[in-house]
C-alpha cells in the first residue's frame, strides 16, 4: 500500500499479510493494509481505507470513505464484567477518521449497539465504550474517554484527555475543554471546564456552524439567565420562558435540560464569572 497508487473504485485491495474471516464483506475500492485482522460479521463500505494493523471484529458495519489508521480496534468486547459474549454490534457511518489507537467497543450485555455517525474525527487513543451514540461531525480529541451509554451531539468537541461518565449526554455544538470531566449532562452550545461546570457559550463554534449574531445573542442571554446566578434551574427555565416565545436554539437548550436524567452541569462557581470562546 505504501508508495502505491490508490486504486479507483474497483475491486477491494487486500495486502497479503492481512487476515480476513469468512464472514467479512468488502465493498468496491476498500483497501486493507498490512497486518490487518477482520473477523466475524464485518461489512466495510466502498472506498474505506484500513492503513495497517487495524482490527475489526463482528458484528460491525462501517460505511463509505472512512480512514482507519494503525492500531485502531473496532467491535471488540465491551469492558463490562457482566458481558457473556452475546451478539452485540457496532454501526459506523461515512467519512469518519480514526487516528492511531482509537477503540470503539460493541454493545454491552444490557445494550445492543454502539453507533457512530458520519464525518467524525477521532484523534489518537480516543475511546468510545459500549452503547455510545456519537452524532455527526464531532471531534473526539486525543485520549478522551467516553464511558458506556454516552451520547455526543452533532458538531460537539470533546477535547484532549477529557473523561465522560456513563449515561452522560454532550449536547450539540458543546465544547469540553481539555482535561475536563463530567458525570452530568453538558448542555448544547456551552463550554464545559473543570468538573461538570459550564463557563459560557461556544461562540466560535457557533460562528463556524454559520449562526448569525441574533441566534448567538439569544443563546448567550439564555445562558446568563440559566447558569450565571445561584438559583433553582427549574424556576430559572420558567422565568426565561415567561419572557416570551424562545428562539428555536433556546428552545433546544431548554428541552435538553428538561430531558436530563443525570442532571446538567453547574454554572460557574463564582456567580457572574464566565468565559465565552
Amino acid at each position: 500500500m505504501v508508495g502505491e497508487e490508490r486504486p479507483s473504485r474497483g475491486d477491494p485491495v487486500v495486502h497479503p499479510s492481512a487476515v480476513l474471516g469468512e464472514g467479512v464483506e468488502l465493498d468496491d475500492g476498500v483497501e486493507v493494509g498490512p497486518f490487518c485482522f477482520l473477523d466475524g460479521r464485518v461489512k466495510v463500505g466502498a472506498g474505506t481505507r484500513l492503513i495497517s494493523h487495524v482490527t475489526i471484529l463482528g458484528d460491525t458495519e462501517i460505511g463509505r470513505d472512512n480512514v482507519l489508521h494503525p492500531n485502531v480496534v473496532i467491535g471488540d468486547e465491551p469492558q463490562d464484567i457482566s458481558y457473556t459474549g452475546g451478539p452485540r454490534a457496532v454501526r459506523i457511518g461515512d467519512r469518519n477518521i480514526f487516528r492511531e489507537g482509537v477503540t470503539i467497543h460493541r454493545g454491552s450485555e444490557k445494550g445492543e449497539v454502539t453507533i457512530v455517525g458520519s464525518d467524525n474525527y477521532f484523534m489518537q487513543n480516543a475511546h468510545a465504550a459500549h452503547d455510545c451514540r456519537i452524532g455527526n461531525a464531532t471531534i473526539i480529541a486525543g485520549g478522551a474517554l467516553l464511558a458506556g451509554w454516552v451520547e455526543v451531539g452533532d458538531r460537539a468537541l470533546v477535547s484532549g484527555n477529557c473523561v465522560v461518565h456513563q449515561f452522560v449526554r454532550i449536547g450539540r455544538l458543546a465544547l469540553m475543554r481539555g482535561l475536563s470531566r463530567t458525570s452530568r449532562d453538558i448542555p448544547p452550545f456551552c463550554i464545559a471546564d473543570g468538573t461538570h461546570t459550564v463557563h459560557g457559550v461556544n461562540v466560535r463554534g457557533l460562528q463556524r456552524a454559520g449562526w448569525n449574531s441574533a441566534q448567538i445573542r439569544a443563546v448567550r442571554n439564555a445562558f446568563r439567565a440559566l447558569f450565571m446566578a445561584r438559583h433553582n434551574l427549574k424556576v430559572a427555565i420558567e422565568d426565561l420562558l415567561a419572557r416570551g416565545t424562545p428562539s428555536a436554539e433556546v428552545a433546544e437548550l431548554v428541552e435538553f435540560i428538561r430531558a436530563s436524567r443525570r442532571g446538567v452541569a453547574f454554572g460557574p462557581r463564582r456567580p457572574g464569572v464566565g468565559s465565552d470562546e
